[in-house]
């Protein structure tokens, strides 16, 4: 004859041993769909292969956000760089030429009045869109235009001075 197993009693009655029948064929279910589920190695891998995708948006997500802060920071310290840059450049000049240069801005200016006047009257609308559109390019990139203006015009005035010399 068998022992039961030292954790269950015997049953005292057969309504009792019918019941620990019972429990022990839902628990043998159990532990049988446990391994099932195990076995299944397709169903595993679909359920891993969704875990992985799902991770990799969450960091590629994360990934991008940090790329676009990263940008818009170097795109902040370039702009204040040239903007100093500019700064360094229109200090060093000396007054002779920043007064030249500004009798220049004053003149383009009339200038570009006329011709903006002009452009208004005899530019087909296309041509006036594409050009409104580098103009706004232009002021969105205003500091590096500005360092770039203050740098060649040190670097005419530079070979002046030298020519004179």
């Amino acid at each position: 004859m068998t022992q039961p197993p030292h954790d269950e009693p015997t049953a005292d009655s057969p309504e009792e041993l019918r019941e620990q029948v019972a429990r022990t064929r839902s628990e043998l279910g159990e532990t049988v769909e446990a391994l099932a589920a195990k076995a299944d190695v397709k169903s595993r891998v679909k359920d891993k292969s969704a875990q992985v995708k799902e991770q990799t948006a969450v960091k590629a997500g994360a990934v991008k956000e940090q790329t676009v802060a990263k940008a818009e920071a170097v795109k902040e310290q370039t702009a204040a760089k040239a903007a100093d840059l500019a700064h360094q450049v229109q200090d060093k000049l000396p007054e002779p030429v920043k007064d030249t240069a500004a009798k220049a801005v004053e003149q383009a200016r009339a200038t570009a009045a006329q011709a903006g006047q002009l452009w208004e009257e005899k530019a087909p609308e296309p041509v006036r869109q594409k050009a409104a559109q580098g103009g706004r390019m232009a002021r969105d990139n205003r500091g590096v235009l500005l360092g770039a203006a203050a740098a060649a015009t040190l670097v005419l005035w530079l070979s002046r001075r030298s020519r004179k010399g």
